[in-house]
């Protein structure tokens, strides 16, 4: 639900929140970071220019998951050895959040889930297994990347980042999960890897030559 509009603190202009549980977003105008705190809005940094982005999928671009409808509100952009990748934050029609993963045309769409202890990040090598949500895991990659930027609206303050690491998980059934080491205590996120397709996604990224 779109919130009453503020004012950006850095140019003034007009600051829309579309969903209530976002704590951040970016100003369109002059590219501030902002940060929402009870009817305040701070300014916390300036989004650099974010790489060259091949993605069809932008703000406001809906699709569904699962038969759940969704919509994508922000994103968080990393580069590694293989380029740069997109971690989108969709909103869920029917409550709650996902991420959709973007990384050289494979997606993977997940959920936060608590489960403790989480190993640390020393203790994690390739080809470890791990079980969740009674779902036995394989570690597969382990990418060290680098924060590029962030654009529209996040549910937590992610902006003075430099480097992370992520270690990718995957199933025999075809269940997918990502150890989140970006902060000092890890996060662990299970879904699937998806086809494109399948997530029936509208308002996308026109490009030259697409008809």
């Amino acid at each position: 639900m779109t919130q009453p509009a503020a004012l950006c603190p850095n140019c003034g202009a007009p600051i829309l929140f579309h969903w209530s549980s976002s704590v951040q977003t970016t100003c369109p105008h002059c590219k501030s970071i902002l940060i929402r705190t009870d009817i305040n809005l701070e300014k916390v940094g300036v989004v650099s220019d974010l790489p060259a982005d091949s993605s069809p999928i932008q703000i406001g671009t809906s699709g569904v998951y699962e038969n759940r409808a969704f919509t994508v509100a922000g994103r968080i952009i990393y580069d590694y050895d293989e380029g740069s990748w997109n971690e989108w934050h969709v909103m869920l029609n029917q409550g709650g959040s996902a991420w959709l993963s973007d990384a050289q045309s494979q997606y993977a769409v997940t959920f936060a889930f608590q489960a403790e202890p989480l190993p640390a990040l020393a203790a994690v090598h390739l080809g470890d297994r791990f079980s969740w949500n009674k779902v036995a895991f394989q570690a597969t990659a382990i990418t060290e990347a680098l924060y590029r930027g962030v654009e529209g609206e996040l549910p937590f303050q992610y902006w003075d980042k430099q480097a992370a690491t992520f270690v990718d998980l995957r199933s025999t059934g075809g269940d997918f999960a990502t150890l989140d080491y970006s902060d000092s205590d890890p996060v662990l996120y299970l879904g699937k890897m998806v086809d494109f397709d399948a997530l029936r996604l509208k308002n996308l990224r026109a490009f030259e030559g697409w008809s």
